[in-house]
C-alpha cells in the first residue's frame, strides 16, 4: 500500500488528524512517510495548513501542499474567485506517484468529501485515486446521519470500482449516545468494508508526544496500529 488516499463523508469528521494518526502508526513502525495535501483552502499564506498540523502530531514526514486559496470553499470555487491555477487530479495523481518513489507510504489528503470539485471539468479525489489505482480510507463521524454519508461514499467507489480499504471513526465521543453505539456495528455493514480504527474526541489537542504513543492503540493493525475493532465494539457498543 505505497499510496493510501484519505477522504472524509464530509467536512469536520476528523480527517486531518486520522491522517496524523495513520502517518505516526506508520512512523513507529519504522516506515517513511510523506503527506500530500492535495488542495488547502481557507488558509493564509503565512498560516499553518493541514500538512503542518499532520507534522506537529506524527513527526517526522515529508509534507507537500499542491495549491492553497483564501477563502474556505471547494477547491475548484475557491480557485476560480482568487483567478489562481485550480489543482487537477492528474497533477494530484503525478505528485503522489512521485513521493510513492522515495517513501514507503504516501497518504493524500482530500479536501471535504469524495466528490469536492477541484477544477473547473469537475476533476475530484476520486478521480486521481483511480489515476493512481490506490486504495481509498473514509473518514467517517459518529453519530446520527454518518450511514448515510458514508454509504454514498462506499457506493460511489464501488462504481468507480475503486478499493475501500476501510472506514475510521474520526472522533469517538466520550460518552457515545445510541446512535454512536449502534452505528459501530452498522458503519461496516453499510460501507462494504471493515471499520479500521477509532480515534477519541479531543484527540489532536494531545501534546505530540502523546499523540504519537497513543496512535497506534486507535488504528487496526493493517494501517501499522493495534486497535481491534471486535473488542472495542463489545466495549462501546454493549
Amino acid at each position: 500500500m505505497p499510496v493510501l488516499v484519505i477522504t472524509g463523508t464530509g467536512t469536520e469528521v476528523g480527517k486531518t488528524v486520522t491522517t496524523a494518526a495513520v502517518a505516526a502508526a506508520a512512523l513507529a513502525a519504522g516506515r517513511t512517510v510523506a503527506v500530500l495535501k492535495a488542495a488547502q483552502t481557507g488558509v493564509r499564506p503565512d498560516e499553518a495548513g493541514d500538512v503542518e498540523e499532520v507534522a506537529r502530531l506524527a513527526g517526522a514526514v515529508t509534507k507537500a501542499e499542491l495549491a492553497r486559496f483564501p477563502e474556505p470553499l471547494a477547491p475548484a470555487t475557491a480557485a476560480r474567485r482568487a483567478a489562481l491555477e485550480p489543482v487537477h487530479p492528474a497533477g494530484i495523481a503525478e505528485a503522489a506517484a512521485k513521493l510513492a518513489t522515495e517513501h514507503d507510504l504516501v497518504l493524500v489528503e482530500g479536501a471535504g468529501g469524495l466528490l469536492v470539485r477541484f477544477d473547473e471539468a469537475g476533476g475530484t479525489l476520486a478521480d486521481a485515486a483511480e489515476l493512481l489505482g490506490a486504495p481509498v480510507l473514509v473518514v467517517a463521524s459518529a453519530g446520527l446521519g454518518t450511514l448515510n454519508t458514508t454509504e454514498l461514499t462506499a457506493r460511489e467507489l464501488r462504481r468507480r470500482r475503486l478499493e475501500l480499504a476501510g472506514v475510521v471513526i474520526g472522533s469517538w465521543p466520550d460518552s457515545p449516545d445510541l446512535a454512536s453505539r449502534c452505528n459501530v456495528a452498522d458503519l461496516p455493514e453499510v460501507s462494504g468494508a471493515p471499520l479500521l480504527g477509532a480515534l477519541p474526541a479531543g484527540a489532536g489537542r494531545l501534546a505530540p508526544v502523546d499523540f504519537r504513543a497513543a496512535a497506534p492503540s486507535w488504528l487496526a493493525p493493517r494501517l501499522d496500529g493495534t486497535w481491534d475493532a471486535e473488542a472495542f465494539g463489545v466495549r462501546e457498543a454493549g
